[in-house]
Parts: structure tokens; C-alpha cells; sequence
């Protein structure tokens, strides 16, 4: 029995002392660094790209292992970082729309405290963690999950040196307002040497973008832009090595998303999905090599692998929320089928968009059709080539290829094979031979959509007020409820009148809502029936399926006083999203604006949430061919 308890003993001590303390011979735990960098698609000359002057990442690639089939969640910053930080889907957090807090709704955005963030799992295991220095997870942290977070934390930082360390880098020069920006790009480019910078005339401009002096210019901004990348990337690796710690270090590079261009950054085709993607991982650490050095792998992975990913390299437990799959270390489940990606509200627009990936094809569901491709936002439209693709788009000269970006809507579900297609400019879904792939990948999406319980189908006004009336996360609270969601998901993608006729007296006033956005996507002549049930929804005790209802009415030509009530009601809601609900009514019908336009021009003047702000000055720019600028 002695003999039995001090085995016991022997193995609890050498558990306890696996990340920290560790005895003579024993291996100590890899550290890991992070280098992640914004908005480039796979241009590195080691992903084949003849213009990138990469050589440090290429000589990474060339003793790492390089991902052909990394894929962002999401196309655009927050919602990818957050994915990262939780190992969660955004969608099922209630986290995909980008900022998802803002000024009025400050608990909006929150997550359960029992959901672990990496970082945690990690400094429990023993590891001194540090972000250096974005964070941007959208949602509101209000709890300590680093060591060091700030432009001066650093793995050197630890106290004690024998501590393993996990560390990020975030580097910012490739960001898409270093392409638009003449100045800040001539700010982070200014040590690139000339004989380095690109040739315009050596660049091959993309079909969708009109061949332009200007759009040339911008390319060369971006691959200058990844040249000084890379020229910090040295530096970084260049510390690890002058402090003796390459040998026990594992480095990732990746991206958060692809190139800050427009049909790149927020959409999700590859172009704004499929990051590059190289890991590193040192010779004492050759038992987690998933192939031999220097090879290219196809695996898929996704953001919501990389946290399990870290915890298991570290030998931690992986927490049972996350919803990724560790493609790294010892205990490693089957490669994955699938990654799966969402779109939701960019900035100040809608567009909900869901995507099923395998490495053949692509499935893409829309869920509001009738938005064009591409939506004023301010923040691309300010942009030098959004500039040109407008000028193009007015002179009636852009390739078939452009002219589909700016169509005016869009089908409601795409299908795409990208091993012939890598550029998805054909879609499949219409293609009779193709119909197999195409009710398969869509079974795959109502099932994931299910699943993981996606969220984001809630608008997002009627989701913060849920949150806010039942005080806690939409998270938790939706999986108590779940009697409603195979009618969301029904209602939400449904063209049969009938049924969303139905859906307007649903006892949720989510699945009332979309039944009203249903109704407003619809072609045809609705029933006279169904306008007078739309007409009583415009009393509904949940103001946004009125406001539904409203945009579904003004869609079918039926206009009232009511109805205007309503909209003027949304603008004086005390729900930030609300409001932004009604400006978007109001700026895609300038009937309605007209009629409200001295109280929309108050709103601009007043309003803390700028997304509102933004939709109602481009609505009263066109209604008065003004051209004022705001916030």
C-alpha cells in the first residue's frame, strides 16, 4: 500500500511540474509565438506569388510546414479575432457583426465567464502570455486573460526565464488603410529600399478591377507593404534566436483575413477567406511534426482550431466549449470534412451570408438577396479603388467579372468548384449536373447551422434586448429556447408565401421578422391577403418586426401614415441597433426618408452610434445629390 501511494505521489508531482519546473533531461514545454498580420491573401513567394519579395517567410515556409487550405471564419477583423481568442464560432457567441458593442449598449457583445479563453487555459498551465498589441475580439473583455497586453509586451518581459512563453506579434503595415493612404503607406514603407518596390507595369490587375494608373498604383502599395512586413518578421525571429530560444520555439504565421480590397476584405470568396498560413517547429520537437520539414500541406484547418490548437501543443486540457479541433500535437481527432464562414453586419451594412468549404467546393447561402454585392460603406468607398471601380461602373467599361460585383442583387445560393474555379467566378448552382453537390453542401449548412446554434439569423436589436432583459448571454439564453430555431432556419430561407405568411403571427418575434424580410425578398406580387396581415404587424408589440414589415410594404408599393409612425418610432428608439434597423429602411426608400428627412438630418447631428449616422447622410446625400461628409 506504501509502495502504491508513493507511485501515486511520483505521478501527481511529475504532472504538476510538466509546465513549469522541469527536472534534468526532462523536455521542456515548446514555446510558441505568434505572428499575425492583417489583410493579405496568400501573396508570399513561397505561395508562389512571382511579385512578393518574401524571403524571410519563404525561408520559414522551407524548414516549416506551409497550409494551402487555412480559412478565416470571417472576412473581416473582429469577428476572426474572435473566433482565435474563444475557439468558438462568433455566430454561436452572438459576436459575428463587426463592432457587435457600441456607445448605448455596453454589456452588449458578452460572453459566459465559464467560456475559458485561450490565454487562460494557457497561464493555468504554467505560460506567460502576451499580446503586443491589438486586440479587438469584439466583445467587451472585462477580465485579465493576459500577462502583458500593450505595444510594449514581450516574451523577454517574463520574470523568470526558464518560464515557457506564449507570445503575439500583431503587425498592422499590411492593413487595407495602407493601401489607401498614401501617407501612412509612405509612413511604414519608408525604410523599403527602391530596388525592392514594385513596377506597376509588372502588376496583373484582377479582372473584377478596372486596369487603371490608379488601380496599378494601389497593388504596388500592397506588395511594398508586405515587403516591410517581411523585413519585421526577420526581427522578430532574429530576437528568438539571439536569446537562444529558436530551438525551443514553435512559430505560426498567419493572417487575419485576405487583402484589405474590395471582393477580397468582406466577402467570402477565398479572395477574403484564405490566409497564408507556416508553421515552424523545431528539431528537439520533431514528435508534433505533422510531415516531414519543408512539405505543403492541404489540410483544411480553421480560426476556430487555432486555440485548441495552442492548448494542446502545450499539453493542456482543451476546454469542452470550444468548437475547434486541435491540428497540431499528440491527440489529434480526424481532419476535418469542412470549415465553415459567416458574414454579418460590415460596419454599417447587413448582409447575412453563411459558407460550407471543403477543398473541392465551396457552398455560399444568401440571406438577403436583394442587397447588391456591394453596399455603400464608408469606410471601403473611401478608398482610391472603390473610387475606380465606381468611375468604371458609371462608364459602363468594367469585364463581366466587375460587373457582377456591382450587380444590384445577388442569387440565394452560390456553388462553386474551386480545384477548375479558384477565382469562383462560375457559379454552379444553377448547373443541373451539379445538383447533388449542391443539395449536399446545403444539407451540411442547415446542420452546422444547428449545430452551433448560429445566432446570427436574431436581428440584432431583438438579440441585445434579449440579453439585456433576461441578463445573460444570448448564448446561454438561446439554448433554452430552442423550440423556435428550425423555424428561424425554415422561415429565414424560405420563397413559399404561404409559409411566411404563417410566420408573421409566430409567438418569436425573430421568426415575425424574417417572415416580414421573406415577404420583402420576394419578386412576385404578394396576395392582398398578405399585405393587410403586414399592414397589422405594423402595431406589433416588438417595434423591429414592424419595422420589417414596413420595409416589406414600401418593397410591394403599399404606403400609410402608419406605416411612416413606425419608421419615425424606430429613428427615437432608445436600441442602437433599432435606429440603424430604420435608417437602412429609410435609405434604400427615399420616399420614406423624404418624408422623414428633417428628423433623419437631427439623427446625424445627434446620434452616438456613427453606423446610424453613416446610413442616414448617404441616404440624404442621394435624396439631395449633396455629397456631406460624416463621422
Amino acid at each position: 500500500m506504501i509502495r502504491l501511494f508513493s507511485l501515486l505521489f511520483l505521478l501527481q508531482s511529475s504532472l504538476f511540474l510538466g509546465c513549469s519546473n522541469t527536472s534534468e533531461g526532462e523536455k521542456k514545454p515548446p514555446n510558441i509565438l505568434w505572428i499575425t498580420v492583417e489583410d493579405i491573401s496568400p501573396n508570399l513567394g513561397c505561395y508562389g506569388d512571382p511579385l512578393a519579395h518574401t524571403p524571410n517567410l519563404d525561408a520559414l515556409a522551407s524548414k516549416g510546414f506551409r497550409y494551402n487550405n487555412a480559412i478565416a471564419n470571417a472576412p473581416v477583423c473582429a469577428p476572426a479575432r474572435n473566433a482565435i481568442i474563444t475557439g468558438m464560432y462568433p455566430s454561436s457567441l452572438g459576436t459575428l457583426h463587426m463592432r457587435s458593442f457600441s456607445n448605448d449598449m455596453k454589456s452588449s457583445g458578452r460572453i459566459p465567464a465559464e467560456i475559458k479563453l485561450y490565454p487562460e487555459v494557457l497561464r493555468s498551465a504554467g505560460y506567460y502570455c502576451t499580446n503586443n498589441d491589438k486586440e479587438d475580439y469584439n466583445f467587451n473583455l472585462k477580465r485579465e486573460i493576459w500577462d502583458e497586453s500593450s505595444k510594449t509586451a514581450h516574451w523577454k518581459n517574463r520574470p523568470n526565464k526558464s518560464t515557457p512563453f506564449f507570445s503575439i506579434f500583431n503587425l498592422t503595415m499590411t492593413h487595407e488603410s495602407c493601401i489607401n493612404s498614401k501617407e501612412k503607406h509612405e509612413r511604414v514603407t519608408q525604410d523599403l529600399p527602391d530596388h525592392l518596390r514594385i513596377n506597376p507595369e509588372k502588376i496583373v490587375v484582377p479582372p473584377y478591377y478596372p486596369d487603371t494608373p490608379e488601380v496599378r498604383r494601389l497593388l504596388t502599395r500592397h506588395y511594398d507593404n508586405i515587403a516591410t512586413m517581411d523585413a519585421v518578421v526577420e526581427k522578430l525571429l532574429q530576437e528568438l534566436e539571439e536569446a537562444g530560444e529558436s530551438k525551443n520555439t514553435i512559430v505560426f504565421f498567419y493572417s487575419d483575413h485576405g487583402t484589405g480590397l474590395p471582393r477580397h476584405k468582406r466577402w467570402l470568396f477565398d479572395t477574403g477567406v484564405k490566409v497564408p498560413f507556416i508553421v515552424y517547429i523545431p528539431e528537439q520537437y520533431k514528435e508534433l511534426y505533422p510531415a516531414e520539414p519543408g512539405s505543403i500541406l492541404n489540410e483544411l484547418i480553421s480560426f476556430i482550431d487555432l486555440a485548441p490548437t495552442a492548448i494542446e501543443l502545450a499539453g493542456a486540457q482543451i476546454p469542452k466549449n470550444m468548437q475547434g479541433r486541435a491540428f497540431l500535437g499528440k491527440n489529434l481527432k480526424p481532419e476535418r470534412d469542412y470549415v465553415f464562414l459567416a458574414r454579418g453586419r460590415m460596419d454599417e451594412r447587413y448582409d447575412i451570408q453563411r459558407g460550407v468549404r471543403s477543398k473541392r467546393f465551396k457552398y455560399i447561402r444568401y440571406y438577403e438577396p436583394k442587397k447588391s454585392f456591394i453596399q455603400f460603406m464608408k469606410t471601403p468607398e473611401g478608398g482610391s479603388l472603390m473610387t475606380e471601380l465606381r468611375k468604371a461602373q458609371k462608364k459602363g467599361t468594367l469585364k463581366p467579372e466587375g460587373k457582377k460585383l456591382v450587380a444590384l442583387t445577388k442569387p440565394t445560393e452560390s456553388l462553386f468548384d474551386l480545384s477548375k474555379d479558384p477565382m469562383e467566378f462560375n457559379d454552379l448552382a444553377n448547373d443541373p449536373s451539379m445538383k447533388g453537390e449542391l443539395t449536399r453542401l446545403r444539407a451540411v449548412h442547415d446542420q452546422w447551422m444547428r449545430e452551433v446554434m448560429d445566432v446570427g439569423l436574431i436581428p440584432e436589436a431583438i438579440m441585445r434586448n434579449w440579453e439585456e432583459r433576461n441578463d445573460q448571454s444570448i448564448y446561454k439564453w438561446v439554448r433554452t429556447q430552442e423550440d423556435f430555431y428550425d423555424e428561424l432556419l425554415l422561415i429565414s430561407s424560405t420563397v413559399d408565401e404561404n409559409i411566411l405568411f404563417k410566420g408573421l403571427n409566430h409567438y418569436n418575434e425573430a421568426v415575425r421578422y424574417w417572415a416580414g424580410q421573406g415577404l420583402y425578398n420576394l419578386d412576385k406580387k404578394i396576395k392582398k391577403a398578405t399585405i393587410k396581415l403586414l399592414n397589422q404587424k405594423l402595431n406589433d408589440s416588438i417595434i423591429n418586426v414592424g419595422i420589417s414589415a414596413a420595409r416589406a410594404l414600401l418593397k410591394h408599393d403599399s404606403y400609410s401614415k402608419k406605416l411612416m409612425k413606425v419608421l419615425s418610432s424606430g429613428l427615437k428608439a432608445e436600441n442602437e441597433w433599432t435606429r440603424l434597423q430604420t435608417a437602412l429602411v429609410l435609405d434604400d426608400f427615399q420616399y420614406a426618408l423624404k418624408v422623414l428627412e428633417k428628423q433623419s438630418q437631427n439623427l446625424i447631428d445627434s446620434d452616438t452610434n456613427k453606423y446610424v449616422v453613416r446610413v442616414l447622410n448617404h441616404g440624404l446625400n442621394e435624396l439631395n445629390g449633396t455629397s456631406r461628409k460624416v463621422r
